[in-house]
């Protein structure tokens, strides 16, 4: 296992999920509409897992010896904000994060179970919010 390409994993994993948290809660002031106020709920859910994930991934990290980077990941303001637009911007952070949890199981290498287990969780996890947002953009109406 290469220690630093694993620290650079964590510590952009670490930087998208702290980015998620700013994203999500930015997205619940944003939503207007007749679904405001499920979409909302699920955004402050969102918010809060993303910040439970950076405190697990930042755990990882001061296991490793390491310390966590103070950084945040890109926070790209489109100025859409209809609800579909939020959650197309929703859909995009977790493809991003699917790939950063990739490439952090790449970089383990099967070096280390602990953090293999870690990655493997985190990219179901994230496929889930992947599947369920692609079902909010479903229209079946």
């Amino acid at each position: 296992m290469d220690k630093n390409k694993v620290l650079n994993s964590l510590n952009n994993v670490l930087e998208l999920e702290l980015a998620g948290v700013v994203r999500y809660t930015h997205y619940a002031f944003m939503v207007q509409g007749p679904y405001r106020l499920s979409v909302v709920d699920w955004l402050r859910e969102q918010a809060k897992e993303s910040l439970m994930h950076a405190e697990m991934v930042g755990e990882h990290i001061t296991s490793l010896g390491e310390h966590p980077t103070l950084k945040i990941g890109e926070l790209l303001e489109t100025h859409k904000h209809s609800t579909e637009d939020i959650l197309n911007e929703c859909l995009e952070h977790e493809k991003s994060a699917i790939k950063a949890y990739y490439v952090l199981l790449e970089n383990i290498d099967g070096k280390s179970i602990m953090l293999e287990e870690y990655a493997r969780t985190m990219i179901a996890t994230e496929e889930m919010h992947q599947a369920e947002l692609k079902k909010m953009l479903r229209d079946n109406f």
